[in-house]
């Protein structure tokens, strides 16, 4: 499947255009477990919005509310302005795709497109169906049975049949969690494509960070029942505001220490007998404790020998490791006082840095990000 081409039938476009999605203090409890805690949430019309988290952290009770397949404990869920929080499942202008695709297999291709339009009576129910099925571009397999469809496939078909129905919100659950890693990355981009054509309301529920991330407009990042961030992938990634986010979101170099300095636009933080320097408008903190982060990638690893240009943040450690992944090869370096640091470097040829040498670490200022000293987090590298 290359990309979705344009769509022709008004049935899948103009009119089913997405909805508002508004969860107000929702809290849902089993028994002495609170799964989801006071939960706000406003998702605007035509939004590809990603709940993203571990396992446990509520991304999955959360949808199973919207979809009307749990009720909460308390607070109210309203789509379109209208209050559903009491509705049935089968009242709600939703849809779910789940992981296992859940298709009939003795049904074939365009019969499990059609099967919810024929049981609401829908007059149009085939040629509404075999639209659908041309807007995932598996028209010509209308006639096969799940069974004669691959994986991507059969989660197109899932996904078509979703979407003839007209929901005001399309939910996925883990919907390419089955897929192997290459077929992924194709359907992220064309899952994208397809809510972007429909303009559909999308709540996808992951804990794949890279997914989430590729499709997204909005990324929640779930913990504990709770929203840690919210906002556009970038800005999640760059600016961190919990040591969480920074970890779940990628790798971080996490290091603990004291605002020493208010150097106008920045500050200087000493780590461990270390001066480094981070931007005011990147910092939570600005005086006493605070946690000074930096991405792998953001770094430059240089042996002692090599030149390099001066910048405010430099440490020097001993290669713990080096990892050779394709692309770059990964190091562990161990700074006295600080303990390990992980960083990359890109394989252009150059004399790669070995265990057991002496290595310098740079990076800009613009590149480092600043949290709450206050948060417990290890020292070094805290990576997930």
């Amino acid at each position: 499947m290359s990309t979705p081409t344009t769509l022709k039938d008004p049935a899948l476009t103009g009119e089913s255009s997405g909805a508002d999605l508004h969860l107000s203090n929702v809290t849902k409890r089993f028994t002495d477990f609170t799964a989801v805690d006071d939960l706000t949430l406003t998702v605007p019309s035509g939004t590809f919005f990603a709940l993203l988290g571990p396992s446990g952290c509520g991304k999955t009770t959360t949808l199973r509310m919207i979809a009307g397949l749990e009720q909460p404990t308390s607070g109210s869920i309203s789509i379109g302005g209208q209050d559903v929080t009491k509705f049935p499942s089968f009242q709600r202008q939703v849809n779910t795709v789940f992981q296992s695709y859940a298709l009939f297999p003795h049904m074939s291709v365009l019969d499990n497109v059609a099967f919810g339009l024929k049981r609401k009576g829908v007059k149009d129910q085939l040629s509404r169906a075999k639209a659908a099925l041309e807007m995932v571009e598996l028209g010509h397999l209308s006639s096969r049975k799940p069974s004669q469809l691959s994986g991507g496939q059969q989660q197109r078909v899932a996904l078509a049949r979703a979407l003839v129905n007209r929901p005001a919100v399309l939910l996925l659950d883990e919907p390419l969690g089955a897929l192997d890693m290459k077929l992924r990355r194709q359907m992220q981009v064309e899952l994208k494509a397809i809510q972007t054509e429909v303009g559909l309301t999308f709540i996808h529920v992951t804990h794949d960070q890279e997914e989430a991330m590729t499709m997204a407009d909005t990324v929640a990042v779930m913990n504990k029942g709770r929203i840690e961030q919210m906002g556009a992938p970038r800005d999640l990634y760059e600016l961190p505001k919990t040591a969480f986010v920074a970890n779940f979101l990628g790798k971080s170099n996490l290091m603990h220490g004291t605002v020493t300095e208010d150097l106008g636009d920045a500050v200087a933080v000493d780590v461990s007998g270390h001066r480094l320097v981070m931007p005011k408008n990147r910092s939570v903190a600005h005086s006493g404790a605070a946690i000074v982060g930096v991405r792998p990638e953001k770094m430059r690893i240089l042996n002692l020998p090599d030149d390099y240009s001066h910048t405010a943040n430099m440490l020097t450690g001993t290669v713990l490791d080096a990892s050779f992944t394709g692309v770059s090869t990964e190091y562990l370096v161990e700074v006295p006082g600080i303990g390990t640091i992980g960083t990359f470097s890109q394989n252009m040829g150059q004399h790669p840095a070995q265990r057991g040498d002496t290595v310098r670490m740079t990076w800009e200022p613009e590149f480092s990000f600043g949290l709450d000293g206050a948060e417990k987090t290890t020292e070094g590298q805290d990576a997930v």
